[in-house]
């Protein structure tokens, strides 16, 4: 085993943002087998520790890999492109307005007549701009414009936090 790596290399699978992920658990369940540390409590310290490192390594490479944002900020982070710190560039003052207007929503959901079909509404209108902006960096990864790329990421970004704050909302206001 090799922890330096790529996850997609780690784990047997082609560098991508389209991943099978019933071959991503597959792969993910042979090797965690071959690796979880019980099964190395019986030899050296050493060995233990590497067991440990590298089914650590393999949880990482499984939860990266399984999220559509964690995996596309990844493969930019192979190319030196780093999506979680302050960008490089500009988002669309159109897309920003846009979710003001959202989180604006988000916060008055709460007062609306009906506040379960608002958070329905809004939960369907983020997963519908989530799937888009997934198959806008997938293009722009298979095309190799990177800059589209980082922008799609960016843009995920503030859709994937807005739907765990209509969650969240949903589960205060819902569940007893």
């Amino acid at each position: 085993m090799d922890i330096t790596r790529n996850y997609f290399e780690f784990l047997g699978l082609p560098v991508g943002f389209d991943v099978d992920q019933s071959q991503l658990s597959e792969r993910y369940r042979s090797l965690q087998q071959q690796l979880h540390p019980d099964r190395h409590s019986h030899q050296s310290d050493r060995e233990q520790r590497l067991a440990v490192q590298y089914s650590t390594y393999l949880n990482e490479a499984l939860a990266t890999l399984k999220s559509p944002l964690k995996r596309a900020q990844y493969l930019l982070s192979l190319k030196g492109i780093d999506t979680l710190s302050d960008s490089r560039s500009q988002l669309d003052p159109m897309f920003l307005m846009e979710q003001m207007e959202l989180r604006e929503r988000v916060a008055e959901a709460a007062d609306h007549a009906d506040p379960e079909a608002e958070l329905e509404a809004l939960d369907q209108q983020v997963t519908k701009a989530l799937k888009q902006l997934q198959a806008e960096f997938a293009q722009a990864w298979a095309d190799a414009a990177l800059e589209q790329a980082e922008q799609a990421v960016r843009k995920m970004q503030f859709m994937v936090k807005l739907q765990s704050e209509v969650e969240a909302l949903e589960d205060r206001l819902f569940d007893d």
